[in-house]
């Protein structure tokens, strides 16, 4: 697939953010909004610049529409000190810049999952200490001069996964051209709290899973109040971040599903978080932002109406493999939320056939509106250059783009 022009035509003279927030709005736009994905794995970047990629970010490569990041970091600064606790042949075990005790393989560190050994949280004493030294405002570290120049020029999309704009330099091979977008075209953007917005994610990485389902039981208070200080601080860290930039959306992120449903029971969930989300998006809506998504892996059938009841309008990624079929999905939910997603990034891997049948399952949703059909998660390293291209320039066809 050849590089395409980020121009407006065919756009009925729209730019792309007016066609994101119509799409949002479930308003047939004339051209679908869709962009290229949202992350790669780094270990697929790498493979691909041997297979022909040229290093170009991929929204410069591939022309399609961006939802440019904005967000600071939401998490604990100063960031923990990175410090090997111990080596071997295989494996290296270290505290990690979030106060994680973690094990990992030495090789293939990227495509393995780590071992978590020691949370820095188990009570209120921890927690209150952990809090006091890493969670406060600190916007000379927060809001760095780095992020406030990245803001000011538009904001950068993220290719490469678990890194914040505030914690990179240059999140590509190559740093993103600063030149301004042919034809003047304005992208929407994205304000995301990544790992430490929301009100299980963050508490996760406090606890660890197993730690924390144990809190809401043994410890209630303490995750009300842990909670209750994330709600504080998203507001406080979203209120500084909008004195120097503009965004339409805000984005959680839980993490909190796994294949075969919630890490935690969804009344016990509603209980205890609903009146927290239901604070901060009513604050972000009295701000003027216009949409408020949340990112979470696994099958979250059982959590959808909590955050439905919670003004939450977009959800990400809605995994095949874990029973979310985006088209039951709607038929299920209506038009209630906006869907990200959904495309079986397994089958895209295998090419051919079984690509292109899997994008057709999903376009009777694009016509609808509220629908940005794209992977159901992180392109991974199974699906290799030649394909990536074959899958885009399928897609964007179905899509009308030419």
């Amino acid at each position: 697939m050849s590089s395409k022009s980020d121009d407006t035509r065919g756009t009925g003279g729209k730019t792309s953010r007016q066609r994101f927030l119509d799409t949002c709005e479930f308003s047939n736009s004339g051209k679908p909004w869709v962009r290229w994905g949202s992350f790669v794995w780094p270990e697929t970047e790498n493979n691909w610049l041997k297979e022909g990629y040229d290093g170009r970010p991929f929204d410069e490569y591939f022309g399609l529409d961006r939802l440019e990041r904005v967000d600071p970091y939401y998490g604990p600064l100063p960031e923990f000190k990175h410090e090997v606790v111990e080596e071997d042949d295989r494996t290296v075990t270290y505290i990690n810049e979030e106060g994680i005790l973690m094990r990992e393989l030495k090789q293939h560190r990227d495509t393995s999952m780590p071992q978590f050994l020691k949370f820095p949280v188990e009570n209120a004493a921890d927690y209150e200490k952990f809090r006091r030294e890493r969670l406060v405002l600190a916007p000379e570290l927060r809001f760095s001069d780095s992020w406030k120049n990245q803001v000011a020029k538009g904001g950068r999309s993220q290719i490469t996964m678990g890194v914040s704009i505030a914690q990179s330099e240059a999140d590509s091979t190559k740093p993103k051209s600063e030149k301004a977008a042919p034809g003047g075209e304005e992208w929407a953007r994205l304000c995301w709290a990544d790992r430490w917005g929301g009100f299980f994610g963050p508490l996760r990485n406090l606890f660890g899973v197993e730690g924390l389902c144990m809190a809401f039981y043994d410890q209630p208070e303490l995750v009300h109040r842990i909670m209750s200080d994330r709600a504080d601080a998203i507001i406080e860290i979203t209120g500084e971040a909008l004195k120097y930039t503009s965004f339409e959306t805000f984005w959680y992120w839980e993490d909190m599903a796994f294949k075969n449903g919630p890490l935690v029971d969804p009344d016990m969930f509603r209980e205890f978080a609903l009146p927290h989300y239901k604070r901060v998006n009513e604050w972000l809506r009295s701000k003027g932002i216009k949409h408020i998504g949340l990112d979470s892996d696994g099958s979250v059938w059982k959590l959808i109406p909590v955050w439905i009841d919670a003004g939450i309008d977009i959800l990400w990624p809605f995994e095949v493999q874990a029973g979310m079929d985006v088209v039951r999905v709607r038929k299920e939910f209506g038009n209630a939320f906006v869907i990200f997603g959904g495309i079986d990034k397994k089958e895209i891997a295998k090419g051919g056939e079984a690509l292109r049948r899997e994008v057709d399952r999903v376009m009777p949703l694009v016509d609808c509106g509220g629908y940005i059909p794209e992977l159901d998660h992180s392109v991974h390293p199974d699906i290799n250059w030649a394909t990536f291209q074959e899958y885009l320039a399928y897609l964007t066809k179905r899509l009308g783009w030419g």
